[in-house]
């Protein structure tokens, strides 16, 4: 609801006379939330937006338009967008039942238009993002993106959703061989590259561990972990009639990703944190 005021003046001769103010409000017919399905985001995923817009007035509300700025933040001396538009991802209801897709400018913002919703009606947006090389994924970054309904007379209606970068380990794993080739009763190692791109660290509770069954069955084994000896049965097992190794959970951790955002271009660079383990035997 939208308050105004109005005072007229009264001139005759050399004389002035001003009025009362006149106080009226404008009932807002259009109402709408956006609202994100999952609160968090993290590299190569997508995040849902539901926009939902209520018509309370008594007669239909045609041709509006939904503009998203996908979270623009200013930068340096531009501004950058740290959500991109998944194509064909928009799906469009009014009072429940599907429409046909309205037309999409799949840029920044993010433009839907030909929107129509009947007096006492609903419409329903939803469609899918994901994050681009300008979203910060450090813990505790956040991402606010506001979407702006407009057209038909109507006053426009702002409406703002904001996430949050995931905060957990995101962990990959390599293992490499040397030497290629092996004798035969030569000595052989495996090495295990752990990385985290995630935004916190890999710590005991995670209970990460690796397993492997080396063919050949290795024999005489020494492990370490970012160059510390382990001891079996304490941090590792082995079955030298099978070849099965497995850490015990909770000693395999790898310290969380870090963040720097080029000065130039404004793209985020993640270095992941790493750690290594190596076991070497007797083939």
């Amino acid at each position: 609801m939208a308050r105004f005021t109005n005072q007229a003046q009264l001139r005759y001769g050399d004389s002035v006379a001003n009025s009362n103010i006149a106080v009226g409000e404008i009932l807002e017919v259009l109402s709408a939330t956006k609202t994100a399905v999952r609160k968090v985001y993290a590299q190569d995923d997508t995040v849902t937006y539901l926009i939902s817009v209520v018509n309370s007035g008594s007669v239909p509300l045609n041709g509006l338009t939904l503009e998203d700025d996908l979270g623009m933040y200013a930068f340096a001396t531009t501004t950058l967008t740290p959500l991109s538009y998944v194509a064909d991802t928009i799906n469009y209801y009014v009072n429940g039942v599907l429409q046909p897709k309205p037309t999409v400018a799949a840029g920044a913002p993010l433009t839907v238009s030909g929107l129509n919703i009947p007096a006492g009606g609903n419409a329903l947006l939803v469609y899918e993002t994901k994050p681009t090389e300008y979203a910060p994924m450090a813990e505790e970054s956040e991402i606010t993106n506001t979407a702006t309904i407009s057209g038909g007379g109507i006053t426009p209606v702002n409406v703002k959703e904001s996430i949050q970068a995931l905060s957990e380990p995101v962990l990959t794993i390599t293992k490499s061989v040397s030497p290629v080739p092996v004798t035969e009763n030569g000595t052989l190692t495996y090495t295990f590259l752990v990385q985290n791109n995630g935004n916190t660290a890999a710590a005991a509770g995670t209970a990460a561990v690796i397993t492997d069954d080396f063919d050949p069955i290795l024999k005489n084994l020494t492990v370490s972990f970012n160059g510390t000896a382990w001891t079996e049965g304490v941090d590792y097992t082995y079955d030298e009639t099978t070849g099965s190794f497995a850490t015990i959970a909770g000693n395999v951790t790898v310290p969380a990703a870090e963040y720097a955002q080029n000065p130039v271009t404004g793209i985020w660079i993640t270095n992941p944190g790493i750690s290594t383990l190596i076991v070497t035997g007797t083939v």
